[in-house]
């Protein structure tokens, strides 16, 4: 089992260089925080869609499959089942829902009192006559128009803020992360925020990801060559084991951090002022301003077919 080439979260993919990896960092973060802020508010026709679009995007980039297959697998699989449970699970409101029918004397009289009124709106009733808020039931299982909703809120924003994530991390330096965030945050240097000390704990964050992968990958296979009988242990037991092996993992954790504090003090760091090493020139090119050309268009959308109804 190789968690970082079988589930490659966080890391970046340095060959083949895509278009994805040639676009600005600042531009392919405005993206990011583009989708994840436009799925706030959004009917399920655009949440779907946002979906479709990172898939699509995904196989237009030709990134490797090796690379997103396996990952994107196991996360629509997961997806799916969360649109499942979600579906059949009750709605939440706690109610009975059964057609609505009047006393015969006083629907009579409703009729005659209405009588006017229910020719202008002859239309109106043709429609209220098609709509059933119960979409499916049978025995134990019912699926509800809210519970539906419901599932594919779950199901969708699950896909989409991992993934587009993902894909952020995944054509995207760590350094140029940083420089591309450093830069949008320029402005609020003016309000005597740390910047700089901020984009050093992000820099430190993300290349830690790959550590924290790796620390877990050996701990797993530790565990599994000393081929534990987990039926005689029991529940009791294999918890304990697992206990265990998660205090393992944090104090190996925490003895990474520690060398690379001792690392960054062996080279005489005092502030990230005074090491500054500037990676990546930030220059938009037309390829970027093209991708800012669409964002507007991918806006406009959502404004038009994405609002809730």
């Amino acid at each position: 089992m190789d968690l970082l080439r079988s589930l490659p979260l966080g890391l970046y993919l340095e060959q083949p260089q895509t278009w994805l990896h040639k676009l600005d960092p600042r531009v392919k973060f405005i993206w990011l925080m583009s989708f994840l802020t436009t799925y706030s508010f959004a009917n399920s026709l655009w949440r779907v869609l946002l979906v479709v679009l990172l898939i699509v995007v995904t196989l237009i980039a030709r990134i490797p499959q090796r690379v997103w297959r396996q990952q994107m697998g196991w996360l629509l699989m997961l997806c799916f089942f969360v649109l499942v449970f979600a579906a059949i699970s009750p709605d939440g409101y706690g109610i009975k829902y059964h057609p609505r029918r009047l006393a015969y004397a006083d629907s009579t009289e409703l009729v005659k009192k209405h009588s006017q009124q229910a020719e202008g709106a002859s239309s109106t009733t043709q429609n209220s006559k098609d709509y059933s808020y119960v979409l499916f039931s049978k025995g134990p299982v019912t699926v509800t128009r809210h519970s539906r909703d419901l599932g594919v809120s779950f199901s969708t924003i699950l896909f989409t803020v991992i993934y587009s994530t993902n894909l952020y991390l995944l054509t995207t330096a760590p350094e140029e992360i940083t420089a591309g965030m450093e830069s949008l945050m320029q402005p609020l240097k003016r309000l005597r925020l740390p910047i700089t000390e901020l984009i050093l704990t992000l820099t430190l964050s993300l290349r830690f990801i790959p550590l924290v992968l790796e620390e877990i990958q050996n701990l797993i296979r530790s565990v599994m060559t000393r081929a534990i009988n987990w039926k005689k242990l029991g529940l009791k037991g294999a918890a304990k084991v697992w206990l265990i092996v998660a205090e393992r993992l944090l104090e190996n954790l925490l003895l990474r951090a520690d060398q690379m504090a001792n690392a960054m003090m062996v080279r005489g760091f005092t502030s990230p002022n005074e090491h500054r090493v500037q990676w990546h020139e930030l220059r938009l090119t037309r390829r970027d301003w093209l991708a800012i050309g669409i964002l507007i268009l991918f806006w406009g959308a959502r404004l038009a077919i994405g609002n809730v109804v």
